[in-house]
């Protein structure tokens, strides 16, 4: 800090004030810079946006039915996300020649559409979940590049896990998405796909909730 020293004049004259560069400590200043570097470096690094990255097939206006992939019905699971946290789900496909599938409830919890995804999943989910311990505990020793392709040629050979459908009516949230995909990574799912939710399947969610379950495929009127 700057500084003023006074000097007596002897005699019994008036003291006079003797005047002296101005000093400023810049130790406290140092101190400061130290602290606000490693706090913009810590909330920087929170505050680092995280992404997820979902990789959506290219609608081909030019491309027919007879072009469409087939899936197994046997192996489809329609999940049904309609707001609030609800889900539900059935397999197989709605068709009028056959009677409609049961609709059931479920959530984002672990007991909820989690178990079934596991136990749907379980050859998969134990198969990949093993090679990736074997990897953390070192019994393995592989780069980055061929323990993702390793786990991607898993899930192209499997043939026994869901293929799964997620459908989003107009209550659901974007929230709602994020957390049905967080799922099928916590699974270990190999095949889902986000599609557009039908006709058929607003009204099986809507007649769910009303307690009074579609038996057989609605008449639908087209406008």
């Amino acid at each position: 800090m700057a500084q003023i020293q006074t000097k007596d004049s002897g005699k019994g004259g008036k003291k006079r004030a003797k005047k002296h560069s101005s000093e400023i400590d810049m130790t406290p200043m140092v101190d400061l810079m130290c602290l606000l570097i490693t706090f913009f470096m810590l909330t920087t690094a929170f505050a680092k946006p995280k992404v997820m990255v979902i990789t959506m097939p290219e609608k081909d206006k030019d491309q027919t039915i007879k072009d469409q992939p087939k899936i197994s019905a046997e192996r489809t699971l329609n999940i049904l996300l309609a707001g609030n946290d609800e889900v539900f789900y059935y397999k197989g496909q709605p068709t009028p020649e056959k009677p409609m599938p049961q609709l059931v409830k479920s959530d984002f919890s672990k007991d909820g559409i989690r178990k079934l995804l596991l136990n749907w999943n379980r050859d998969l989910f134990t198969k990949i979940t093993e090679y990736r311990d074997k990897r953390l505990t070192g019994e393995i020793i592989v780069a980055d590049s061929t323990f993702n392709n390793t786990i991607k040629e898993m899930k192209l050979d499997d043939k026994k896990g869901p293929i799964v459908l997620i459908k989003a009516d107009s209550a659901a949230k974007y929230r709602d998405i994020v957390n049905i995909i967080d799922e099928m990574a916590i699974t270990n799912i190999a095949s889902y796909a986000i599609v557009d939710i039908g006709q058929v399947e607003v009204m099986m969610i809507d007649a769910t909730k009303a307690g009074t379950p579609l038996i057989k495929y609605p008449v639908i009127k087209v406008k």
